[in-house]
């Protein structure tokens, strides 16, 4: 919407804003609204994946995602059971999504980066009764990763798994063609549904309540492990729609969809507003590559287009750039990263996405609360991150918790539909993220202006965001406390042209060890994410502290940035 001279409040007015009270909430579930696209648009196309050749419409989708369904229950699993995904972004992967939520199935979203250590805690945290896998994806082996977490694979029958690491796992099921003992190949669950088979889903999806849960999201932990933010079909349904509205999508539209699945911003923002609008899903690969999306672009003439800020710019660099058409594109999404202002003209100049918006949140609020309109001018675009969204309240609160004037920076607090059922299993850390009131603290420092735009000033807690991915450098800490040549360490952020920031591990060795930077590197790499292991290790002494006793991180920050030659970018040392 224009910004209107009503929307202009007092400047001393309190940094509380209320998004729009129409049009009314989305009351269904996941599955349901698949129906309801069925019914509207099922001739149209719903789903391209180019590295695979699908091309499905709206109906055929459906009738591919009852019978994945179906055999699911089939198989023993019941509504309420946990079911992993760990894939880079497939056929499959979406599937797993759709009928997970229509058989009342809790979908697990795992991180394709994710090692051992992480896979290991993650599927245990939740309990995941199955896990669908990919064989492997770039350096990752995760059917190697699983065989040897649960060395008993190779000698049981498929759904019959009895792991002493795994101890709630039974069935693995895996995408290749010919899977390993033990798995299921994901074909079998595109094998026709018997009529027994389907009438057990009816009555599986006929009891699915939208307030159920449907998703659970690992969030980096800033204590070190991960948390499983979890979702019902109200959050994410809702959320998608109305990030959908705010690029006015609708069923003519084609989204390019280069960002992952595993994350909010492909199954959310990318995903669930072309359910909810009728719009095209459109794959271009398996993850990023610049080459395949602006073929992509061009040949399936999307309307929109995903991503984050190092994606675009990626775009607009690639040598064969000139030579590709993009003239369909209209409208998408930028987040994950501030956007800087020339990258942001050119997206609008050479992409032709004169309607890009820009959109702020966190896993914990479904994700989206605030979004830029298709038609703020280009300084709000870049320097805000819109308005608030529909149906969402959101304020600036200072350390007592007292509600700002506009203009004053404090933490950012949203309330509404998209927040988190919770944590799950941690009710501990639930109670310490949401108020009794019901407001999620963000964690991140903003201000409201007086016509209503949030601005994100900084971030609490010192998270670092690398290329769009959030990383909490307690996680990294925690993890490297754990070599036994290690005496102390502090990660922190420091600059870098392409993915904004970079992680750098300050070392102090115990006495007498002979520790050096790679071999820190190499404790990490077959343990933790490749985007998590730290680019940069310096080995330091001690650490600035205050005479309390607390480490002085942004002094460390700093120290970091000049030893290692790095400017930050108004030209200081990080």
């Amino acid at each position: 919407m224009t910004m209107a001279a009503r929307d202009i409040i007092a400047a001393d007015a309190p940094s509380h804003v209320r998004g729009a009270a129409a049009p009314p909430l989305l009351d269904l579930s996941i599955g349901a609204a698949l129906d309801a696209a069925v019914a509207r648009h099922g001739a149209r196309d719903a789903l391209v994946v180019r590295q695979q050749g699908i091309r499905w419409t709206w109906a055929e989708l459906r009738d591919r995602v009852d019978t994945v369904a179906a055999r699911l229950l089939a198989l023993g699993l019941a509504p309420g059971d946990r079911v992993g995904i760990w894939s880079p972004n497939s056929v499959e992967w979406v599937l797993a999504q759709f009928a997970t939520a229509r058989a009342g199935l809790i979908l697990v979203s795992l991180n394709p980066a994710y090692r051992r250590h992480e896979i290991e805690y993650a599927l245990n945290k939740v309990g995941c009764r199955a896990l669908i896998l990919a064989p492997a994806f770039k350096s990752s082996d995760y059917a190697g990763m699983i065989a040897a977490l649960a060395p008993e694979l190779a000698h049981c029958a498929p759904g019959a798994l009895q792991a002493a690491r795994l101890p709630a796992l039974r069935l693995v099921v895996c995408t290749a063609p010919q899977p390993p003992p033990g798995m299921l190949a994901f074909a079998e669950l595109q094998r026709d549904a018997g009529s027994a088979e389907r009438a057990q889903l009816a009555a599986a999806a006929a009891a699915v309540d939208p307030r159920d849960a449907v998703n659970i999201q690992f969030t980096s932990g800033t204590t070190g492990a991960p948390k499983g933010a979890t979702l019902s079909h109200r959050n994410i349904l809702n959320n998608g729609y109305f990030v959908g509205r705010a690029m006015r999508l609708s069923e003519h539209d084609r989204l390019c969809i280069p960002v992952p699945l595993y994350h909010c911003f492909g199954m959310v923002m990318g995903n669930l507003a072309c359910l909810t609008h009728g719009a095209c899903m459109v794959y271009p690969g398996e993850g990023f590559d610049p080459l395949a999306v602006l073929q992509t672009v061009q040949d399936e003439r999307c309307t929109a287009l995903h991503g984050v800020p190092t994606m675009f710019i990626a775009e607009l660099e690639h040598p064969r750039f000139a030579e590709f058409d993009l003239a369909s594109l209209r409208t998408g999404i930028m987040a994950g990263a501030p956007c800087p202002v020339e990258v942001m003209r050119k997206v609008m100049e050479r992409m032709h996405l004169r309607e890009i918006t820009i959109a702020y949140g966190m896993t914990e609020t479904s994700p989206v609360s605030f979004q830029g309109a298709v038609d703020d001018p280009l300084e709000r675009r870049v320097s805000t991150v819109g308005r608030v969204q529909p149906h969402l309240e959101a304020r600036i609160v200072d350390e007592r918790g007292a509600v700002v004037p506009r203009g004053t920076k404090g933490e950012l607090q949203v309330r509404g539909y998209s927040v988190m059922l919770g944590y799950w299993d941690d009710d501990e850390k639930t109670r310490e993220a949401i108020d009794a009131d019901g407001w999620m603290r963000t964690g991140d420092l903003g201000a409201i202006d007086a016509a209503g735009y949030c601005s994100i000033l900084g971030r609490a807690k010192d998270m670092v965001i690398r290329g769009g991915e959030n990383i909490y450098p307690r996680e990294i800490e925690e993890f490297l406390y754990r070599h036994p040549q290690i005496r102390d360490v502090q990660v922190v952020g420091v600059p870098d042209p392409r993915f904004g920031e970079e992680l750098c591990a300050c070392v102090v060795v115990q006495p007498g060890a002979t520790l050096d930077a790679e071999a820190v590197r190499a404790f990490c790499r077959d343990e933790i994410a490749p985007f998590k292991v730290p680019r940069y290790v310096l080995l330091v002494e001690d650490f600035p502290m205050t005479v309390t006793g607390k480490i002085q991180k942004f002094m460390l920050r700093r120290l970091a940035g000049e030893r290692l030659g790095l400017q930050a970018p108004d030209g200081g040392a990080a």
